[in-house]
This record gives structure tokens, C-alpha cells and sequence, in this order.
């Protein structure tokens, strides 16, 4: 899933990026409140990450404007207020959940994995399963049938995003922006990989990646036929 991450302070937003690149996730990251507002404008995100007190525009005027745009991405907003007021007033604006400095990270994950889900479907499980594909997002494991399939973490971002949404085809402009960020070089070959590393570590399972010449990909369980 792609995130964008708007915090100022380098340390709290250097561990966030690593934290969340390591279990798969794609992340931008931006220090400046007008220039993510600006990001916000054009590019989609999964989840947005962000921070109440920021140079050029505040936490706050970027969720407003967010939510008058109607641009409806889930909002976790960090805050060093710990007032009942400024959470208050952060979930009035649109924030979908908020998280009060310092935090632990753990508890950070798990917010965002609510949010994510919501993002993805709404599932009310961390558990994905099509067919007898079964990826836990909590920790990352993926199993067909009753054998464990070791992927690589761009392997199961790809895979999360195709088994969030069963039978949903998914271009390859959409999985390239969901699967890389700003500051990676990347092609829709890179995608064709992916999907042909994926399908092979994937074979014997009763759901499989379709590929739609000129459309994109899409993930298919064969107990829906």
C-alpha cells in the first residue's frame, strides 16, 4: 500500500519510513506542510500519516483542505497535544484516527493497519484470504493451503493489493504507484516481474493472477466459478 507521511522531525520520520518499508509498504515522505498539500492534490494515497505542527501549513489547514476537496483518504494524524480539545478538533475536521506523541510503534502499526483495511475494502479482519491463499497482514506470513510461501516484502505489497479487491482489475499505472514511491526508478516492466515472480511462488494455490492484455491484472479464485 502506498503511504504519505507528512512529519518535520527527521528521527521520528526516518523510523516511520523504515518501519513501514520494511513490512512492504511504499512511503513518500514530506517535511513541509504546503508542498504535501500540493502532493496530496494530484497523487492517491492508501494512507495518510500527519503530523499536526509542520512549516508552511499546519496538520490541521491540510486535513481541512483535504476533506473540502472531498479527497477522502484515511487520515492518522500525530499530534504532541495531548488535550481533549485537539483530538476532538482533529476528528471533527476528518481525521479518521489520531495518535498522541511519543507512541510506541507497534501501536502505530496497528492503527494503520485499521485504516488500511478500511482503505482496502473494509475488512474487518487482518486476514486476507482467496482460495486457499491466506495472507495474515500482521505478520506479514502468506500461506496456500497448509505450506508457507516465502515472498519478499514488494511480493506481498503485490499481493495485498490484488487480494484486498478479488477479481478487481488493477492496471499497471495503478500497481506501479502503489508499489513505488517518488524517489524509486521503476517501469511497468518492473511490474511484469513482479507478477511473474509472484504467479510462480504462487503455483498449486486454487486462486491465480489473470492477466488482461491492454487492462492489467487481477486476482481470481477458482471456488467463484
Amino acid at each position: 500500500m502506498r503511504i504519505l507521511l507528512v512529519e518535520d522531525t527527521h528521527d521520528v520520520g526516518e523510523a516511520i519510513c523504515r518501519r513501514f518499508q520494511q513490512i512492504g509498504h511504499t512511503v513518500d515522505w514530506e517535511t513541509d506542510g504546503t508542498a504535501a498539500s500540493d502532493i496530496l492534490a494530484h497523487t492517491a494515497y492508501d494512507l495518510l500519516i500527519l503530523d499536526v505542527m509542520l512549516p508552511g501549513m499546519d496538520g490541521f489547514s491540510i486535513l481541512k483542505a483535504l476533506r473540502r476537496a472531498r479527497i477522502g483518504v484515511p487520515v492518522l494524524v500525530l499530534t504532541a497535544r495531548s488535550e481533549i480539545d485537539d483530538r476532538v478538533g482533529a476528528l471533527d475536521l476528518g481525521a479518521d484516527d489520531y495518535l498522541v506523541k511519543p507512541f510506541d510503534f507497534r501501536e502505530l502499526e496497528a492503527r494503520a493497519r485499521v485504516l488500511l483495511r478500511r482503505s482496502s475494502g473494509g475488512d474487518a479482519t487482518n486476514v486476507i484470504v482467496c482460495g486457499d491463499i491466506r495472507l495474515d497482514r500482521t505478520n506479514r506470513n502468506v500461506t496456500v493451503g497448509r505450506r508457507e510461501v516465502q515472498l519478499k516484502r514488494r511480493e506481498i505489497a503485490l499481493l495485498e493489493i490484488l487480494a484486498s479487491r478479488p477479481g478487481r482489475v488493477f492496471s499497471k499505472d495503478e500497481l506501479l504507484d502503489q508499489l513505488f514511491g517518488f524517489d524509486e526508478a521503476a517501469g511497468v516492466n518492473a511490474i511484469e516481474l513482479y507478477v511473474g515472480r509472484l504467479r510462480k511462488k504462487l503455483e498449486g494455490a486454487s486462486a491465480r493472477i489473470v492477466t488482461l492484455r491492454g487492462s492489467g491484472y487481477q486476482l481470481v479464485s477458482d471456488d467463484a466459478h
